[in-house]
């Protein structure tokens, strides 16, 4: 098994499960039906083209920058005849300057081919909604850890400037794939069955929120002023 090493970054970024009518929401990290939906883009497929392969992968995620909740009031002008129209109101959630390390684990073939796409995109990528596009590369590489080792031993993908104001150890927030009924699993419905328009169907799967320690290379040492008073005494 290989796994499949994805930085996604970007202004904005917007990954909802669960909008319904007006209101577009987003979750706090990346969803299993958007990386899936990220790698079909790179891959050229079509939204009724066959997902199981890519909806079959284990997916972890690590915020490595959790970013800020940005509301924004939409409008748009929708044809309601030949000559009417009317204005349609929304509220749609991104999540700004948000970070994330996203790994993907499965068949070595198949993931050496996504990575081959991701480098060579045949549609434009995506995070989450057409109109966030990634601000870094998002291919980093591939690696024979497994998912839950990659979580915790690649570099921190903070930007410079978030970098320098933590210290020099951090704790970040992980979420991955785990089988149904593991202790302190939560579901989530957001594993695509299928992408195509007519028939979009998605199903239910298990992961377990996490943590990890990581080295901050900018970051600095905690100083404690009463450690000197603690060691004399």
């Amino acid at each position: 098994m290989t796994t499949l090493l994805l930085q996604l970054a970007g202004p904005l970024q917007a990954w909802g499960s669960s909008s319904r009518f007006n209101r577009r929401a987003t979750d706090d990290a990346p969803t299993k039906s958007g990386i899936v939906g990220l790698l079909a883009a790179a891959d050229g497929r079509r939204r009724t083209d066959p997902i199981e392969d890519l909806a079959g992968l284990r997916l972890g995620v690590r915020v490595d920058q959790p970013g800020q909740l940005l509301r924004d009031y939409h409008t748009a002008l929708v044809r309601t005849g030949r000559n009417s129209y009317t204005t349609q109101l929304s509220d749609r959630f991104y999540l700004s300057d948000a970070v994330f390390l996203a790994a993907v684990e499965g068949p070595t073939p198949l993931l050496e081919g996504l990575a081959d796409a991701l480098r060579r995109p045949k549609y434009l990528l995506s995070l989450g909604r057409r109109s966030c596009v990634p601000s870094r590369p998002v291919l980093l590489g591939l690696t024979p850890m497994s998912v839950d080792d990659a979580l915790a031993e690649q570099p921190w993908l903070a930007s410079e400037r978030v970098a320098r104001r933590n210290d020099a150890t951090v704790i970040v927030e992980t979420v991955a794939d785990c089988l149904p009924g593991t202790d302190g699993a939560e579901v989530r419905s957001d594993a695509p069955v299928s992408f195509d328009p007519v028939r979009r169907r998605h199903g239910s799967r298990s992961v377990l929120r996490g943590a990890v320690r990581l080295a901050n290379p900018l970051g600095t040492s905690h100083h404690d002023p009463l450690a000197a008073l603690d060691d004399a005494s």
